[in-house]
C-alpha cells in the first residue's frame, strides 16, 4: 500500500511539474559572427511561431549573442551564483521576441591558479571551466544557478551560445547532457574544423548523436556537406549525425543585422527568412533522437 501511495504521489508531482524545457547547445566551425547571426534569427523565428525562447550566452570571448544584442553590460548568471543579484535581473527580453542571459563576464580559472581575469584580457586560451571533478565551489554554484534557471523555464526552448574548451569541458555540466548542434559552412576549413570538433566531443562525451546545421549554403550544397560528414562520422567515429537543416547565403541577413532586427521580421519574404521559418518549424518538432534524413 505504501508503495502504491508513493507511486501516486510521484505521478502527481510529474503532472504538476509541467513540460520540461528543451536545452540545445550550439557550437560553431564557422566565423563566430555567423553563429551569432544564426542564433538571433533562429531564436526570432522560433518566437514568431509561438515558442518561449531563451538564449544563454556562455561564450568567454567578445562575440557572444549578449554583446551582439547590446545586453552584455548587465549582471550575469555568475553574479547570481555569488548572491550579488537576483535571477530575474539577468534575464533580458530583446525586441526580437526572446530573452537573453549572460552566463559570466569573466574567465573563472581552476582554484590552483588562484586568479580571475577579465574576458577582454589577452588570456583568451585559458579554460574558465575546470574539470567537473575538481571544480571550484564557485563553478558548482554557477552550475546550480543554471539548473534553477532551467527549472524556472519549463516549456521553453533554451539555446546556449556555447564553446567547448580545449580540455573537453563546458562551463556547466548540463550543457554536456543537452542536445548539441554544430554549425558548419561549405568551406573545406569549416568542414575540417567541424569534424575535428565532433571527434573531440565524442571522445569526451562518449557515443551520442550530434546535430549538423549548414549555413551559407543551398539545400543541395548542404546535403553534400551533411552526407559527407555523416558518412565519415559513422565510419571512423561510430557517431550518428542528424541534419538540422540549412540556411542560404542572403544579403538580407546583413541588411537586417544593420537595422538591429531579425531577417524574418525585417524581410519576411527573403530566402533566408523562408529557410529560418522552415528550420524553426523542424527544430521545434524534432530532436537529435528523431529523424536522420538530411
Amino acid at each position: 500500500m505504501a508503495s502504491f501511495d508513493f507511486d501516486q504521489a510521484e505521478g502527481l508531482r510529474r503532472m504538476l511539474a509541467g513540460p520540461k524545457p528543451r536545452i540545445v547547445t550550439f557550437l560553431s566551425a564557422t566565423p563566430q559572427d555567423d553563429k551569432g547571426a544564426m542564433l538571433v534569427n533562429l531564436g526570432a523565428s522560433l518566437a514568431q511561431s509561438g515558442n518561449d525562447v531563451m538564449i544563454v550566452d556562455a561564450c568567454t570571448r567578445d562575440y557572444g549573442v549578449a554583446q551582439r544584442l547590446g545586453v552584455d553590460r548587465g549582471p550575469s548568471l555568475l553574479q547570481v551564483a555569488r548572491q550579488e543579484c537576483a535571477l530575474n535581473q539577468v534575464i533580458h527580453p530583446v525586441p526580437q521576441g526572446f530573452s537573453v542571459v549572460k552566463m559570466a563576464h569573466e574567465l573563472v580559472v581552476p582554484a590552483q591558479a588562484g586568479t580571475q581575469v577579465s574576458s577582454s584580457s589577452r588570456v583568451r586560451q585559458q579554460n574558465w571551466a575546470p574539470a567537473y571533478a575538481g571544480a571550484t565551489d564557485e563553478m558548482r554554484r554557477l552550475a546550480k544557478t543554471f539548473d534553477v534557471l532551467v527549472q524556472q523555464s519549463s516549456g521553453s526552448i533554451i539555446m546556449v551560445d556555447g564553446e567547448f574548451s580545449d580540455d573537453g569541458t563546458f562551463p556547466v555540466p548540463i550543457m554536456a547532457s543537452s542536445e548539441i548542434v554544430v554549425q558548419v559552412s561549405t568551406s573545406a576549413a569549416s568542414i575540417t574544423n567541424a569534424y575535428a570538433l565532433i571527434k573531440r566531443l565524442s571522445q569526451h562525451l562518449g557515443r551520442r548523436p550530434f546535430g549538423i546545421l549548414v549555413t551559407g549554403a543551398t539545400e543541395a550544397e548542404a546535403k553534400v556537406v551533411y552526407d559527407n560528414m555523416s558518412s565519415a562520422a559513422t565510419r571512423y567515429l561510430a557517431v550518428t549525425l542528424t541534419s538540422m537543416g540549412s540556411v542560404p547565403a542572403d544579403e538580407y541577413l546583413h541588411r537586417a543585422a544593420r537595422l538591429g532586427r531579425a531577417v524574418v521580421d525585417a524581410f519576411p519574404l527573403a530566402g533566408a527568412s523562408v529557410a529560418f521559418r522552415r528550420l524553426a518549424g523542424r527544430f521545434a518538432r524534432t530532436g537529435m533522437q528523431q529523424g536522420r534524413a538530411a
